[in-house]
């Protein structure tokens, strides 16, 4: 790592994002490689993203958020950082040459720029798991066009690639990825369905955004998870699980044909897999916390409740169903999530939505998309059928 090494953060206000550059301000601190900041990118938060781009010397920041734009302008001027705004900005910024990318846009917004970065041929710190859900077969596909180099950066996905036989994967029995349980694990069934949006996104382990956390609370997010690992690792879905562990110490399990079980171990911080994404194959020195299970003491494991967090077996249907099972799904989530904190449905509210989604998309008989401008479509299918979904509900 003696060169110097060109970085983009896409992203970079969000819980990801802000890890990934204090892990940066740790390199840099500590000089165990030179860096330059390319591009920084944020949805709307001006003052945090100038901020950023000024201690870490970007040659660019830009807001999605058009109306954003003159408050960076503003807190940038007389700094020679450029400033931009619009979501074609964001696609620009991720187009341009950098070695390492972070890819930490929450959403199927951060599809298109995600595969910019990836068109560059670098490495691709992978941290947006609809990239996968949503497009599969079209973005891994053009990660091999494009000779990129494709990091998984979620703990759960990141544990298995340190873990993961690449050379022998037929010698794999089982993956199984593990979830909190979120805030809701011990709750009934009655008090989850009317839990609050604020309830719901108080993750009991990790710091998260408002998406990523409610995604947590139905379990969605491992059944996306599952959806990514199946992308990621060329692994059949019966061979995925999740498996509840509310210390979030164990991250994933991969077994193998000979009764051998690797587990990879850590503190719940979101800084050792990027440190892991960033340094590899060599490893970075951080400050995260050193785990020590003498202290920690015990370690639990129980199986999913797939009848009080009807979302996880959603998300299993999808990925077992394939096609454009996995983008509806998704599609129709982000619909109901929002629905669901803005008012509108109460928390039981959220899988009765996608689950209409997917039945519409079987009725029609929806294919999976063969290029972006069909996956667009789709996109716009599901969301309009969970939207109706809600006008039905209402």
């Amino acid at each position: 790592m003696a060169e110097l090494r060109r970085i983009s953060v896409l992203g970079s206000t969000g819980s990801v994002g802000r890890s990934t550059l204090d892990v940066l301000e740790q390199v840099r601190r500590t000089g165990q490689f030179a860096f330059a900041v390319e591009a920084l990118t944020a949805r709307v938060n001006a003052a945090l993203l100038a901020a950023q781009a000024i201690a870490l010397k970007a040659r660019i920041a830009v807001v999605e958020d058009e109306a954003a734009l003159p408050e960076l302008r503003a807190l940038l001027a007389g700094t020679g950082i450029e400033a931009a705004g619009g979501a074609a900005a964001i696609v620009e910024a991720a187009s341009r040459p950098a070695d390492w990318t972070m890819a930490a846009i929450v959403g199927a917004a951060g599809l298109t720029p995600t595969l910019s970065a990836v068109r560059q041929g670098g490495v691709v710190a992978l941290a947006n798991k609809e990239c996968l859900v949503c497009a599969g077969p079209l973005f891994m596909t053009e990660v091999k066009r494009a000779g990129a180099t494709l990091m998984p950066v979620d703990s759960e996905h990141n544990a298995i690639f340190q873990v993961f036989d690449f050379e022998r994967p037929g010698a794999i029995e089982r993956i199984q990825v593990t979830a909190s349980g979120g805030p809701f694990r011990t709750w009934t069934a009655e008090a989850i369905a009317a839990a609050t949006p604020e309830q719901a996104k108080r993750h009991p382990t990790w710091d998260m955004g408002i998406k990523i956390s409610i995604d947590s609370a139905t379990l969605m997010n491992k059944g996306l998870e599952l959806i990514e690992a199946h992308y990621l690792f060329a692994v059949e879905p019966k061979r995925l699980e999740v498996l509840v562990h509310p210390q979030s110490i164990v991250h994933s399990l991969v077994s193998y044909s000979d009764g051998s079980v690797l587990a990879h171990l850590g503190s719940p911080d979101m800084r050792v897999p990027i440190a892991h994404a960033l340094a590899w194959p060599d490893r970075l020195a951080t400050d995260s916390p050193r785990l020590d299970l003498a202290a920690i003491g015990r370690l639990t494991f129980e199986a999913p409740d797939t009848d009080k967090f009807p979302c996880l077996a959603l998300a299993q249907l999808a990925l077992q169903e394939g096609e454009a099972a996995p983008a509806v799904l998704n599609a129709a989530n982000e619909v109901a999530v929002d629905a669901f904190i803005r008012g509108r449905i109460g928390f039981g509210g959220i899988a009765p939505v996608v689950e209409a989604a997917l039945n519409e998309g079987a009725r029609r008989g929806w294919l999976k998309p063969a290029s972006l401008a069909e996956l667009d479509m789709l996109d716009a299918a599901a969301r309009a059928a969970a939207s109706e979904s809600l006008v039905r509900a209402a």
